[in-house]
C-alpha cells in the first residue's frame, strides 16, 4: 500500500523531511549541532529551522538534559552531538 501524500503536495511529489533543532542560548554543543545541520541540509537542500528554548519553554521543560535535539517529522532522531553521517542517512530519499 503507498502512502498518500499530504494534500499540499502534488501527487507524485515528495515533501521534504521537516527538520527541526532545538537549541539553548550560549550553549556549545548547540553551536556544532547548528553547523552539523546547515552544512548537510544546505547540500541535500532540505529545508530546517531552529527551536529556542527561549521562546519554547515546554520544550525546555522536557529535553532540559538532552539539549540539543534534532527532530525529523516531530520525531526525536539526535541530541548532544548530531553526527553528519547518520543525519546524511536519515534524510536520504
Amino acid at each position: 500500500m503507498t502512502p498518500t501524500p499530504p494534500s499540499d503536495v502534488p501527487e507524485g511529489e515528495v515533501s521534504a523531511p521537516r527538520v527541526e533543532l532545538l537549541t539553548r542560548p550560549g550553549c556549545h554543543l548547540c553551536a556544532d549541532a547548528r553547523a552539523v545541520v546547515e552544512l548537510v541540509c544546505g547540500e541535500l537542500a532540505v529545508p530546517w529551522r531552529e527551536l529556542s528554548t527561549e521562546e519554547r519553554s515546554d520544550l525546555l521543560e522536557k529535553f532540559a538534559e538532552e539539549i540539543p535535539v534534532l527532530f525529523i517529522d516531530g520525531v526525536q532522531r539526535d541530541f548532544w552531538k548530531i553526527d553528519e553521517r547518520r543525519l546524511r542517512s536519515l534524510l536520504a530519499p
